[in-house]
């Protein structure tokens, strides 16, 4: 059973009872993972009047947000102690145990009783041995991918893809609010992590059929942007095609998700698709070109960046 919800702007979202006030008042977060896409959804938790304390690697990247009101804490451990959500946004698995369960990671300061929510994507497999840890401590989680890349993140419009158990997503869900959209329940601890699975092998046949595409167009000399104003209302059109031809016509390859990282969801979808016995050739194949990408040093690029294979802003894959 799943459940879908387009949500409000709201930073009325709240937890806790302001007896004084009559209001309600954001419960304490913990912020860890402040990258591309971790430190515009922070800037929205505090904008909204989350209690908020960060943490990151690379400590630098801490400062916008505590020169705007967070604290900023000196590891993992320190950002999970006392709050009651701790939100998690980093590159992959690894980097997912290292943070929860690592030295001075998040199990050192969480409380019993408290919520990780992890907007990372990882193999459902570590979301759920994560969270059987983190329930052995008292300590509940949701696996929470997003999709939206940079421009969602920034704006608040991120869809959200939950696994866990509802009474966890319904603790979250003032949080989710701020930085999603459409926040979806997919099933226990896992699904979500699936759900991101479908959707990375969509954003691999997407852009490789937009830049397919361009890359025809420009063969048979037509005037491209008339071209693409023409298919973008019509049955060929996409969220890439709208959002990522222009770059792709001119070389330009502004960051949204980066193709390294892709590459490693991609990876996720088709080890699924194998445990199941299916064989998904457009993802395999769209795997092979951005390995070629990756290894010609275009893996910090856009996903649109698979482009550069079909020769637009030069191909030296």
């Amino acid at each position: 059973m799943t459940e879908s919800s387009p949500t409000p702007k709201a930073a009325g979202s709240t937890e806790a009872s302001d007896s004084a006030s009559g209001r309600r008042t954001p419960p304490a977060v913990g912020f860890v993972g402040l990258g591309a896409l971790g430190a515009p959804m922070a800037a929205n938790l505090l904008a909204a009047g989350f209690p908020l304390t960060v943490h990151n690697r690379t400590r630098s990247r801490e400062g916008p947000l505590v020169a705007a009101g967070a604290q900023g804490a000196a590891s993992p451990a320190r950002a999970a102690s006392g709050v009651e959500l701790l939100a998690v946004c980093v590159s992959d698995g690894p980097d997912v145990e290292a943070v929860i369960c690592g030295l001075g990671g998040a199990m050192e300061g969480l409380q019993a009783g408290s919520l990780v929510i992890d907007f990372s994507t990882i193999d459902p497999a570590t979301s759920r041995r994560l969270a059987q840890r983190l329930a052995e401590r008292g300590v509940a989680y949701l696996d929470a991918p997003v999709t939206g890349g940079t421009e969602g993140a920034r704006s608040g419009t991120l869809s959200v893809l939950v696994g866990g158990d509802r009474a966890s997503l319904e603790r979250a869900r003032p949080l989710l609010q701020v930085v999603g959209q459409r926040i979806t329940h997919f099933g226990p601890v896992g699904a979500g992590q699936q759900a991101k699975a479908v959707n990375q092998v969509l954003v691999a046949g997407s852009y490789v059929a937009v830049a397919e595409a361009l890359a025809l167009g420009q063969r048979l000399g037509l005037p491209m942007a008339e071209l693409v104003a023409a298919l973008v209302g019509g049955a060929a059109g996409s969220w890439a095609l709208q959002h990522r031809s222009a770059g792709m016509l001119k070389g330009q390859f502004p960051l949204g998700f980066k193709l390294n990282l892709h590459r490693k969801d991609l990876a996720i979808a088709l080890a699924a698709a194998t445990a199941t016995g299916l064989e998904l050739p457009i993802s395999e194949r769209v795997a092979h070109l951005e390995d070629q990408l990756i290894e010609a040093g275009y893996g910090d690029e856009d996903v649109s960046a698979l482009a550069r294979w079909y020769g637009s802003g030069g191909n030296d894959a």
